[in-house]
């Protein structure tokens, strides 16, 4: 089956002669993006499958039909910044929130990449990094992930010290494998050299670790954070930064005008208030997770020790995905990712949506 990507890139080709030329470097680069398809049982996006409480919903109600939405948002959004160093111990400077972690993502590379800059991420990791850094004419170097697929200090303070970026960009836990990285990797990736690391945290509520507790012992140090997971907003397009106030400040310098609506920011606000009720789900997803990994264990299955919500699993018969979507289940085909040939991401989802998706694995193993 043809991804959305390739169908993208075909109609671009097929355009007439007369389009202005995309620029050279961006040639061949498909859209980031996982296909988006009308079937029953959608675990690949890594969404929460629990809609966020009801007590929230109604007060975002109740404060869009307060907002101003004739005039334009707060630029500096303080009040959600204060809501979100109130949570962490720092100060509103130290905080900036976008569109998305993956806005945030793209503001470093245009304040601190460029042309002759570089930036270090995993290999296999997130796929938007590379692509993202692309954009902005950053070059883009790797650091393989070992046979076990966990990240080394040793061999981030040497791929640090090879390539001597600018910039580090890691998600930890790593996505697409699930695996959290202990606090020793980020201190060698920020002791071996002189870039910015850049800690994506979109999963650190599930996990049992974060480095937020290392913002200014590692003075080059910023953690990225997301509103679309743990805090069940995936629809709103929340995340945020925390980090010295030195590079908050210059994030402002690439950030478009008024880039963070008033409704967004007030559902964040109003996330923050609300957080006790609106992580309460997270136990629960938890013990999804490990049902779910015990559940394809039983069944001889591979999979690595996730972190997150989802689990990285190496398919035991061919063409998996495709069996799995003829059967109503999208799941993640990440095989394209080097040593994760034959490998599927599945989404931990609701426990019926945990049963179907067992159910249709087994019928599609059974098919031969």
């Amino acid at each position: 089956m043809s991804s959305a990507a390739d169908q993208a890139l075909a109609r671009l080709a097929a355009q007439p002669a007369a389009r202005v030329p995309v620029r050279d470097d961006l040639q061949g680069v498909a859209p980031y993006g996982a296909p988006q398809l009308d079937v029953p049982v959608q675990l690949n996006t890594n969404e929460t499958p629990w809609a966020p409480p009801a007590a929230l919903v109604q007060a975002l109600q109740e404060r869009v039909g307060e907002l101003a939405l004739h005039r334009y948002p707060d630029r500096g959004a303080w009040p959600l910044r204060e809501a979100l160093a109130a949570r962490f111990g720092l100060a509103p400077e130290q905080v900036w929130p976008a569109n998305g972690s993956n806005e945030v993502l793209a503001q470093l590379p245009q304040a601190y990449g460029g042309p002759g800059r570089t930036v270090l991420t995993s290999d296999p990791g997130f796929a938007a990094l590379p692509t993202i850094a692309r954009t902005t004419g950053t070059d883009v170097a790797t650091v393989a992930l070992d046979e076990d697929l966990r990240l080394t200090p040793e061999a981030a303070a040497d791929a640090v010290e090879r390539h001597a970026p600018t910039l580090v960009c890691v998600a930890n836990p790593n996505n697409p494998t699930g695996i959290a990285e202990p606090a020793e990797v980020v201190r060698a990736l920020h002791d071996a050299g002189e870039a910015l690391i850049v800690i994506d945290e979109a999963y650190a509520e599930l996990a049992d670790a974060s480095v937020v507790d290392l913002i200014g012992t590692l003075p080059r140090l910023v953690v990225t954070r997301t509103f679309s997971k743990a805090f069940r907003l995936a629809g709103v397009r929340l995340g945020y930064l925390l980090g010295p106030d030195w590079v908050v400040d210059d994030l402002q310098r690439v950030r478009l005008p008024y880039h963070l609506d008033q409704i967004t920011q007030a559902a964040g606000e109003l996330a923050c208030a609300h957080a006790e009720a609106v992580t309460a789900h997270i136990a629960s997803l938890v013990a999804e997770r490990e049902r779910l990994t015990a559940a394809l264990a039983d069944r001889g299955v591979v999979t690595w020790p996730s972190q997150a919500n989802f689990l990285l699993l190496r398919a035991p018969v061919p063409e998996l995905f495709d069996r799995l979507l003829a059967r109503g289940v999208l799941v993640r085909d990440v095989s394209s990712h080097p040593r994760l040939t034959g490998c599927l991401r599945v989404t931990v989802g609701t426990p019926d949506e945990n049963a179907a998706f067992l159910e249709a694995f087994d019928d599609a193993c059974a098919e031969g």
